[in-house]
């Protein structure tokens, strides 16, 4: 420690040109080794490169160098094993990691903070920090594709009722509609990806907000973790906070894709719908009432959503006035992406178990693919086949729907008779429309519900889980 620095005043990096330290409350609200912690892995992988450059450039010789790495790697080990002993005078993990290399090593640990700023040091930290949260997200995002996969891969021919407005549609394959989440999924990963590409971008060398002048090198930097280039601008570098919202951004969609499904799960499990039943160790019961069988899971993941969303509107709001550079309300940056990401964390492997349990009720699934004249489409169709212009077919066909709800039937209840004094084109050969499964395998384009073409989407669907769990 200096000989002109308080005590007090050891675990913040500022202090000099005051006369008094912080006020009780001051320091209260700007304290953030609460949440900041969380960064230790990525500001010691940046001080080790800064190390290696300050070598480079005769700032520190080579025992320096090498005791102030053999001291990174006991801090190191400190933190893995949660024994980093922090101080009530640390203002932010930067300052606690600073004061006890110096408490270690004596005046070297001070020759660390030489050519940098907390400016550039905090923004390489968060992005190395979201960096890894984008490769993590996306191989979580790979296990409940294959989860999807193997449930369709199960359920191959199975039928089940299309909907629109929540309203009975047009049959389809159960397995259509399970894959539909994996390509909903595919793209959030994909945005991820892309988030992670646009970030991948070095801060360091940035200073303050204007560079440095020992002759630092930025794409040492870069090269030693693993950024894809340097920062253009150095004020760009320190202010810009949009990799975070980028990131955000992607959770929040993911967020929402997984409270869809878990909407939809919660409806498959009712006594109404009946077409899925979660698994034991994915419901819970009532403390009341003992017959309850509550999908408790997909209700909690479908809750989260909110949560996501509000960290995304919460940096949103705190960046959108900021000048440029630097700003301490960028503070605030941390505690959002934390919070969303560890929400992730607990939320997709919570409903990718949910899915695998799930089992299915074939009957009650066929027997409402094709409930509530799901088939008047396809009469429609066929009509068109036979020269009928499609606007007075959909009329035709409205008429054949009236007279089987004034029968209490559905279409293939209705008499050949009677259809035929709705249009002569109506004839005997229609009822061929009336069957399930040739409805759906006529279906048969390469995004269709025919068994072909969910065959081969299978397939594809089965390579872009694999590549989300390898990324």
């Amino acid at each position: 420690m200096s000989e002109h620095q308080d005590p007090t005043d050891a675990g913040r990096l500022w202090g000099g040109r005051f006369a008094a330290g912080p006020d009780e409350a001051a320091w209260a609200i700007g304290v953030s080794t609460s949440f900041d912690r969380h960064l230790w892995r990525q500001d010691l992988a940046g001080s080790r490169a800064h190390c290696h450059e300050l070598h480079r450039i005769g700032v520190l010789t080579g025992d320096e160098r090498d005791a102030l790495l053999d001291g990174l790697t006991r801090c190191g080990q400190l933190f893995a094993a949660e024994a980093f002993p922090f101080e009530p005078t640390d203002e932010d993990v930067h300052g606690a990691i600073e004061r006890w290399l110096v408490e270690e090593l004596g005046a070297v640990g001070g020759k660390l903070r030489a050519g940098r700023s907390r400016n550039d040091q905090i923004a390489s930290d968060l992005k190395l920090w979201c960096r890894d949260a984008c490769d993590e997200v996306v191989a979580l995002i790979g296990g409940l594709q294959q989860a999807f996969v193997e449930q369709a891969e199960t359920h191959l021919g199975w039928h089940a009722p299309g909907y629109t407005h929540l309203q009975r549609g047009q049959p389809v394959l159960l397995s259509h509609h399970l894959l539909a989440y994996v390509w909903m999924l595919d793209r959030d990963a994909g945005r991820f990806r892309d988030a992670r590409a646009r970030l991948n971008t070095s801060t360091l060398a940035s200073g303050a907000m204007a560079g440095q002048t020992l002759g630092l090198d930025p794409q040492a930097y870069a090269d030693q973790l693993g950024f894809d280039r340097v920062a253009e601008n150095s004020m760009d570098a320190v202010a810009s906070r949009d990799f975070a919202l980028e990131v955000l951004a992607a959770a929040a969609i993911l967020a929402v894709t997984l409270s869809r499904l878990g909407e939809e799960i919660v409806l498959w499990a009712t006594s109404e719908f009946g077409f899925a039943r979660v698994g034991d160790g994915f419901s819970t019961g009532s403390s009341i009432m003992p017959q309850k069988r509550n999908p408790d899971i997909a209700e909690l993941v479908r809750g989260k959503a909110g949560r996501v969303i509000g960290d995304l509107v919460a940096l949103l709001t705190t960046i959108k006035a900021l000048p440029l550079t630097y700003d301490r309300d960028l503070q605030e940056d941390k505690e959002p992406v934390f919070d969303a990401i560890a929400t992730l964390r607990l939320a997709l492997p919570a409903i990718t178990g949910t899915v695998a349990s799930l089992r299915f009720d074939r009957d009650r699934l066929a027997e409402a693919s094709v409930g509530g004249f799901a088939l008047a489409t396809d009469l429609a169709e066929e009509l068109v086949t036979r020269g009928v212009p499609f606007r007075e077919a959909h009329e035709i066909v409205g008429a054949v729907v009236r007279r089987a709800e004034e029968q209490g039937v559905d279409l293939d209840g209705l008499d050949p008779d009677a259809l035929q004094e709705i249009h002569p084109a109506l004839d005997a050969d229609v009822a061929a429309r009336f069957d399930a499964q040739e409805a759906i395998d006529r279906r048969d384009a390469v995004n269709g519900t025919a068994t072909v073409a969910v065959r081969a989407q299978l397939a594809r669907a089965r390579e872009a889980a694999a590549a989300n769990l390898e990324h």
